[in-house]
């Protein structure tokens, strides 16, 4: 029997799909990858600091010199605010050659209406130098101001272990978690230390240098005002810069160096040049500090015997 192959190609099943598969999408993911966000020093950064850096060498050298100018006995102005820009050189040399730096790591978390929250590891530069210079630098400031008005060594020692509190607490600061109550609970404890420090000065300071007479107590008014309304800037810098990270690191080091040079090389000029100038701010040491043990302390011959 014949076959229409007509016919047979029509009756034979093809094995091609009548329908396509249905692709069910993935689920989205919860957050969207990003790359690490570095926030370092430029150039400009870099140059500032090479600057200030020379600045407080030669602040360094000149102060030096005055203090060969006058007895030994009369220099504790002198080796004192040399101490300071000494150790600001030493610093600054650190930060401008890349050491005293560290990355503090903030992840920073993005909200969004329509679309999974995204976060970014952000890597801001903090130049923990920096808070060295001003746990050395800003006791011996105080220590300044402290002789000038001729505060008791009581009160001079609360004084700088308010600063020296105020610093650390910084640092700590600097460094604490953002999504704890720790960085901004060391930045209050902080400015609470700052307030004893200006109670200390305003208060007990002033009135002392007024009872050293008319031209010590203007002159510690002036120069005390002028170093507190510097150090109030510096906490407002570190809360807009470190703080809330709203001022770049360069922007950062340029704020902090206009401020260490006033109060660092530009405070000590003033308070040596004006302490020349005025008898009436005199701190002469005797003894030890001029002269040595000399015999005091040196066993003689025959002592013993006499005793027994």
């Amino acid at each position: 029997m014949l076959v229409d192959p007509i016919q047979a190609m029509a009756s034979v099943s093809l094995p091609f799909p009548t329908s396509l598969p249905t692709v069910t999408p993935s689920a989205l993911p919860s957050a969207v990858p990003t790359t690490p966000e570095y926030q370092d020093a430029t150039d400009v950064g870099n140059k500032t600091l090479w600057i200030v850096f020379v600045i407080m060498v030669i602040a360094s050298a000149v102060f030096t010199g005055m203090s060969w100018s006058v007895p030994i006995s009369k220099r504790l102005y002198h080796i004192v605010t040399t101490l300071i820009v000494i150790f600001a050189s030493m610093s600054y040399f650190a930060m401008a050659s890349g050491h005293g730096i560290s990355y503090h790591h903030v992840v920073v978390r993005e909200t969004n209406k329509h679309m999974p929250d995204t976060t970014t590891d952000l890597y801001r530069q903090v130049y923990w130098a920096r808070y060295v210079d001003w746990t050395l630098t800003t006791p011996l400031l105080l220590l300044d101001l402290c002789l000038l008005a001729g505060l008791s060594g009581g009160v001079i020692i609360m004084t700088m272990i308010a600063d020296i509190i105020m610093i650390v607490t910084g640092l700590f600061a600097a460094f604490g978690a953002e999504d704890t109550p720790q960085k901004w609970g060391w930045y209050a404890i902080a400015c609470f230390a700052y307030l004893v420090v200006v109670w200390h000065l305003v208060i007990h300071g002033r009135a002392m240098a007024m009872g050293k007479g008319g031209k010590v107590g203007n002159f510690f008014a002036a120069i005390g005002g002028f170093t507190l309304i510097i150090w109030t800037v510096y906490p407002i810098i570190w809360g807009i810069a470190d703080g809330s990270r709203n001022m770049n690191v360069d922007q950062e080091i340029i704020s902090y160096a206009i401020l260490d040079v006033l109060a660092k090389p530009i405070f000590g000029a003033w308070l040596l040049f004006t302490h020349m100038s005025m008898p009436e701010t005199n701190v002469e040491l005797g003894g030890f500090w001029s002269e040595g043990l000399k015999g005091e302390g040196n066993i003689r011959v025959g002592d013993d015997d006499e005793g027994a």
